[in-house]
């Protein structure tokens, strides 16, 4: 390979001083085929390129290698491994040469199969505080031993850099309100500006531009955090590019392999731990003498201050049966018996379903995700119960009912009665007029006592719920006794002493 400046020698000789191509030859000690390429082509630099690249540790694995790629081209991108990821494997299986091997191989590989035009963008910055990016994504875990596919919601301080992850059963606006103020209250601050895609739970309709109609709800919940929510252009990732970058790096990071749970709580607080490890052992892109923790910390007096979580919900106004339930998300949920035949209003919030009638909480019940469940409270049929205390032994609300020790007990000691159901019946309908825990304290004292009856039950609980008699004469302050007399029967002895 000629160098540059031989080239330069070449040349100057040739064409300014005329000397001849076998006079180069000769002064220069290079072919003479050299000499002509340089003069006829009128380049000034050459350079090699190796048609074959000699792989003498790798050789062994490429066929391995070119086996794990093409079964990660089938795959969804997002779950593809990165050549570090793939390195690591083939280290595991005795591979003990070096990563750039391996990378050069990959990217050579995935270059020749997918030749996209490569786009051009600005560079972005962010002041401290001013804004963050949202964006959802699509994962695999593994819960209870159970594959199970989750939506991610992912956060990102523009500024910082800071990332904020957190798992959920999927993605509706009840799910980004929760993320939103775990991501807040995880930060210790808000950022003035949100930047997002054109989600449906945000946005109703896309105009000329940036103009958005946002939905009614998100606006609420933006005004509750002060927040300016801002939508990207369709089909613009690039405008809030951190976050989608942070989709394939921490999805790397953290969903390879799939993490195995117990549930989605303990995913979460796994989550958040994995966040600020990753701040902390990676360098920021701008600030490179710092860690992504250390441009944090400082940006945290740039927040706005995180007043309180939003009453994040869905609403819908349903009609009750009948039987007391309500249809929610492909579920059945009880509701209170006053609220049967009746129009509820339901509040679909990320892990609870709560239903109203007018001011009144007439059901609150944990959220299921499964499909096609029934989900009672005994409690919600009592009123009902009452009038039919024979639907105690076969109604479905009160199968395996879960009652406190004392109520429990008192049931078993009067399976012995004909009437078992109707004595207990009527002990669980004095919940409706003095509350659980005085019908349970009734109940223990009953049974300490030995005794078992409904009317006894009753009866303890009528007797303590009376408040105290007062004493029947007050006697004035004038009139109290500074030293009360002693009772002393023996001086009646003395009486019948003959002298």
């Amino acid at each position: 390979m000629i160098a540059v400046d031989q080239i330069g020698q070449i040349r100057r000789a040739y064409f300014e001083q005329g000397v001849t191509i076998k006079q180069i030859v000769r002064d220069q000690g290079v072919s003479r085929d050299a000499v002509r390429r340089v003069v006829r082509s009128g380049a000034t630099e050459f350079k090699y390129e190796r048609q074959i690249q000699p792989v003498p540790k790798l050789g062994a694995w490429i066929d391995y290698l070119t086996q794990m790629l093409e079964a990660e081209a089938k795959l969804p991108r997002r779950e593809r491994r990165s050549t570090q990821r793939l390195f690591e494997e083939l280290r595991g299986r005795g591979y003990d040469s070096a990563h750039d091997s391996v990378h050069r191989f990959v990217k050579r590989w995935r270059t020749d199969r997918a030749r996209v035009s490569v786009q051009a963008y600005v560079p972005m910055s962010f002041a401290a505080g001013e804004a963050y990016q949202f964006d959802w994504s699509h994962e695999e875990i593994t819960l209870q031993g159970l594959p199970l596919s989750i939506k991610a919601a992912h956060m990102k301080l523009s500024h910082s850099r800071m990332p904020f992850v957190r798992a959920f059963p999927r993605e509706t606006q009840e799910m980004v309100f929760d993320a939103h103020d775990k991501a807040f209250a995880f930060y210790g601050g808000v950022c003035r500006r949100g930047i997002y895609d054109n989600m449906k739970t945000a946005v109703d309709a896309i105009f000329v531009g940036k103009a958005r109609q946002y939905n009614r709800r998100f606006l609420q919940m933006c005004s509750h955090h002060l927040i300016e929510p801002v939508a990207c252009t369709p089909a613009s990732g690039w405008e809030k590019g951190q976050v989608e970058n942070q989709v394939g790096n921490l999805r790397d990071v953290m969903f390879r392999p799939k993490p195995r749970v117990n549930s989605l709580a303990e995913l979460n607080a796994w989550l958040e731990d994995q966040c600020i490890a990753y701040a902390k052992r990676t360098r920021h892109p701008e600030f490179r003498d710092k860690m992504i923790w250390d441009v944090f910390e400082a940006e945290r007096a740039s927040l706005m201050a995180y007043r309180s979580p939003f009453d994040g919900f869905a609403e819908k106004a349903v009609r009750a049966s009948t039987t007391c339930l309500i249809m929610v998300d492909r579920n059945r949920y009880s509701v209170n018996a006053k609220a049967a035949g009746r129009m509820v209003l339901v509040r679909t919030h990320a892990e609870r379903i709560c239903v109203w009638l007018d001011d009144e909480l007439v059901a609150d019940h944990p959220r299921s995700f499964k499909r096609e469940q029934v989900i009672y409270d005994p409690w919600h049929y009592l009123p009902v119960l009452v009038r039919k205390p024979g639907a105690l032994r076969n109604g479905t609300p009160f199968q395996n009912w879960d009652l406190p020790p004392g109520l429990t007990q008192a049931r078993k000691n009067l399976d012995r009665h004909p009437d078992a159901d109707r004595q207990f019946v009527k002990i669980l309908g004095a919940v409706l007029d003095y509350g659980i825990e005085p019908v349970e304290a009734a109940c223990v004292e009953a049974l300490s006592a030995g005794i078992a009856h409904s009317d006894v039950i009753l009866t303890t609980l009528a007797r303590r719920q009376q408040p105290p008699e007062a004493p029947s004469i007050t006697t004035p302050q004038a009139l109290q006794l500074k030293i009360e007399p002693l009772a002393d029967c023996s001086r009646y002895d003395s009486l019948r002493k003959v002298a």
